[in-house]
């Protein structure tokens, strides 16, 4: 390989959240941190020297993004996605969470439902809730350790009056990418029950072979129509503290009103790094990409064989996508405290428990497969020892 994912750089003392966080959430400042998703990869050299230059012209005024930041998020998601975009869909926001929270102010009103399906990433819950409205599950099925959406659960709620979706895809923690056949009925329920959709495709150029991210807006301009897209090259290129992101919304309407908000709230102007970012990455990188992927999907078999060789009675979601691993502990017979007991004071590793994704969470663990073999290596070796202590005891 061209790029060094082995080599394991110290984090600690950097203002990490992922390492020097561990103290303050945990108890424990030498706990080893497999939770929050970004990496313990450096990014890719083209984006590090993007930011050296910028950083030494020594005058960080307002920035702009041009044509060639447009051009570049265009030529990727055709190149990489088979989804033609116009420069005009294009909006920029600080972040892909900030992004939903506003689609949800925007395109509901309060009380009104919105619908997620569980067990999902904790911020849905937060800009759902935190704006005054109402949380409405609707739980993916698992059907032979795979996880599929209950379309009849959801016809029921949009039935029920619920007129906004949160799609996630690649679906984080349970690593599904959906396919064409699910997102086009998905599609057509929203389009017959006229729900609008926000989908959060943040982590969607980490696709696993046989598998291939499919934008929900990109299957017909009717799904186009009612879709905003939330997208960012910081999950993928190792970039999530510069916080940069963009919307997609081919609808004026929509794109209008979150354009309008931004302003609004004097969001609208893009970061200082950001637009030399998103072009080193989308331009320069795409190597590293396709190498990251293979080292992730080694990481995501050297966990699956070391854990069904050690603990044969946990059970394993074989991810899609993502650098996420979601993995079944139910058997261990421990609720919510006992997991986290087993992690932080007994193994001494923080995997991201289960229940922070909701109630279909508890019970699970999502291990973040981002980081050199060896510190994979070195968390579960830790996580099998402290369940074979509690075992013995």
């Amino acid at each position: 390989m061209k790029y060094d994912f082995d080599r394991v750089i110290n984090r600690r003392n950097t203002g990490s959240v992922k390492w020097d966080e561990c103290g303050k959430l945990f108890g424990n400042e030498n706990i080893l941190p497999l939770w929050v998703a970004d990496m313990d990869f450096e990014s890719p050299p083209a984006v590090k020297e993007a930011l050296l230059r910028r950083a030494e012209l020594g005058l960080y005024g307002y920035s702009i993004s041009d044509d060639s930041y447009q051009g570049s998020i265009i030529s990727w998601f055709e190149r990489r996605h088979d989804w033609e975009l116009k420069r005009e869909w294009i909006v920029n926001s600080p972040g892909v969470v900030v992004s939903l929270g506003l689609c949800v102010e925007l395109f509901s009103a309060p009380g009104d439902g919105v619908i997620i399906q569980t067990p999902v990433y904790r911020p849905f819950y937060d800009v759902i809730e935190m704006n005054g409205r109402t949380l409405v599950k609707n739980p993916l099925l698992q059907q032979g350790g795979r996880y599929e959406m209950d379309y009849e659960g959801l016809e029921r709620l949009m039935q029920d009056g619920a007129k906004l979706m949160i799609l996630c895809s690649p679906h984080n923690p349970v690593g599904r990418i959906w396919e064409r056949d699910e997102l086009l009925r998905l599609g057509e329920l929203c389009l017959q029950y006229g729900v609008t959709v926000i989908s959060d495709g943040i982590h969607c150029d980490m696709e696993f072979e046989g598998h291939k991210y499919v934008s929900f807006a990109g299957l017909s301009p009717e799904l186009a129509d009612i879709t905003v897209t939330a997208l960012s090259v910081t999950k993928t290129f190792n970039s999530p503290g510069l916080q940069t992101s963009f919307i997609v919304a081919s609808n004026p309407v929509l794109r209008r009103k979150f354009k309008r908000r931004l302003d609004a709230l004097g969001l609208h102007n893009i970061g200082y790094f950001a637009a030399e970012v998103v072009k080193a990455a989308y331009n320069e990188s795409e190597d590293w990409l396709e190498e990251l992927i293979q080292y992730i999907a080694g990481n995501v078999k050297y966990a699956t064989d070391y854990l069904e060789r050690y603990l044969p009675q946990i059970g394993i979601t074989r991810p899609d996508g993502t650098y996420l691993l979601w993995i079944d502990c139910r058997a261990l017979g421990l609720d919510v405290p006992g997991l986290k007991k087993l992690m932080y004071k007994e193994a001494q590793i923080a995997f991201q428990e289960g229940s922070i994704f909701g109630t279909e969470g508890e019970g699970y663990l999502r291990i973040n497969l981002a980081c050199p073999r060896s510190t994979l290596q070195e968390a579960l070796e830790r996580f099998v020892r402290a369940v074979g202590t509690i075992n013995a005891q």
